[in-house]
């Protein structure tokens, strides 16, 4: 199977409409059949009943002459019987040759079955008449009064005038049930549309709420929808109540274990002491933001606006100088438009930037820049570019490792880039190294894009 197959046949409303299709064509089908039969039956009866009219007729207007001889006292009213080969046609004879018939026989007769017809009684046949064309005969014999032997009576009319009649109404009939079956097609399409509205307007709020648009799904819905909205709202409000609970507690041990790292520090006594402080500190950081940035991942309602929190970092971090080299003020530049957001946490957001932004700031001469574009797969590449002196493409790798430091004699922890490509990991990005057109380091961090109407 297909794939184009698989998405119709998973479609409700393929499976709807196909249903409704089914059921309607097979309806309308058996409605045709039935109506065409008893049409068929009626004509088919009007038929023979007109031809025992005209037989009737002919027995009323036959009498015997002085001869003994049959004869016509009047012409019948149907004009048919006077037009040649007309397909109406009635002959009268004492045995299978006619002493009386029609105009419209022409020089030809009914070829009669050899049956013996009782005084009285109507024989219905079926025979070959004039121009090769199949007849329906009614046949009667009569005995007049003053007759020594029953006579012959027959009318027989061309059954094509039969098939015609019904061909024709079965050509409107199915032309119409045909038209019908499209109006009730359309009509099923209005019906399962409107049926599935809530559905489609479902999927459009569910996408907000994965894209952070909107925190929960609305409250105006068929009763049949309401009931699946308010669990859906029920599993938000307990995952982000779980999300929540989960990351208090992680803050309240990370509060708890660097408020007795820093008494450790004020006791330590040693230069070794210290360094095992400060790497404790360094590993709790780091877990706490990969627990934080797990926690986050895919959890519905989140986005941040890249603007936003590039626009504060950088307004705080030309405040403060972090990245000032002896004495030098570096200018931040934000280039990020307004619909560039990301599927994730502000908080997490602000840490790998101002991470990123430290380190540029710390190694730039006087500009840093940071701009945004989107990529292919619903992602979203936030660029950082330095004008310093940049870094050789066989050292990217290893500023990447943890605690690796290139250059003791800047502040720094030497774990700020690692944190970041580890979070940008969890929400299935990535963090690049490259060359800067500004003549430094160009950092992409590569995060999962989300729409922000």
């Amino acid at each position: 199977m297909s794939g184009v197959e698989r998405r119709l046949t998973g479609s409700l409303r393929f499976r709807l409409l196909a249903g409704a299709a089914v059921w309607i064509a097979l309806a309308l089908a058996l409605a045709g059949l039935v109506l065409s039969g008893l049409f068929r039956d009626h004509v088919a009866r009007r038929f023979e009943a007109e031809l025992t009219n005209h037989l009737d007729q002919l027995a009323a207007l036959i009498e015997l002459g002085a001869d003994g001889a049959p004869l016509l006292r009047q012409p019948l009213s149907d004009p048919r019987f006077r037009r040649p080969l007309s397909g109406l046609y009635w002959q009268v004879g004492p045995g299978d040759t006619p002493a009386l018939r029609s105009r419209s026989l022409w020089d030809e007769a009914l070829a009669l079955l050899p049956d013996e017809v009782a005084d009285g009684d109507i024989h219905r046949h079926s025979v070959v008449g004039p121009a090769g064309r199949q007849l329906s005969v009614l046949e009667r014999a009569v005995t007049l009064p003053n007759g020594t032997a029953p006579l012959r009576m027959a009318v027989a009319q061309d059954e094509s005038e039969l098939r015609a009649v019904v061909a024709d109404f079965n050509r409107v009939l199915w032309l119409s049930l045909g038209a019908l079956a499209l109006a009730l097609v359309a009509a099923a399409v209005v019906q399962v549309s409107v049926g599935l509205r809530p559905l489609v307007r479902l999927r459009a709020e569910l996408a907000a709420v994965r894209a952070g648009r909107r925190k929960r799904f609305g409250g105006d819905s068929p009763r049949e929808v309401q009931p699946l909205l308010d669990d859906l709202n029920a599993l938000l409000d307990h995952s982000e109540e779980v999300v929540v609970r989960a990351r208090l507690q992680a803050g309240n041990l990370a509060h708890a274990l660097k408020t007795n790292l820093a008494v450790l520090a004020n006791e330590a006594e040693g230069e070794a002491a210290a360094r095992r402080v400060a790497e404790m500190r360094r590993h709790i950081d780091h877990h706490m933001a990969r627990a934080r940035a797990a926690a986050a991942r895919g959890l519905p309602g989140v986005a941040t606006p890249v603007a936003d929190s590039a626009g504060a970092l950088a307004r705080v971090m030309e405040k403060l100088q972090l990245g000032g080299r002896g004495g030098r003020r570096v200018t931040v530049t934000v280039r990020v438009p307004r619909e560039h957001v990301f599927a994730g946490e502000r908080e997490d957001l602000d840490e790998m930037l101002g991470n990123l932004l430290d380190n540029a700031m710390t190694w730039a001469g006087s500009r840093v820049e940071v701009a945004s574009r989107l990529e292919a797969g619903g992602m979203l590449a936030v660029v950082v570019d330095d004008d310093g002196p940049g870094l050789p493409a066989d050292r990217r790798d290893a500023v990447l490792a943890p605690g690796v430091r290139l250059d003791e004699s800047t502040p720094g922890s030497g774990l700020g880039l690692a944190v970041v490509r580890d979070v940008a990991r969890l929400y299935g990005g990535d963090l690049r190294l490259g060359d800067s057109p500004l003549g430094g380091l160009r950092v992409e961090l590569v995060l999962p894009a989300a729409a922000l109407s």
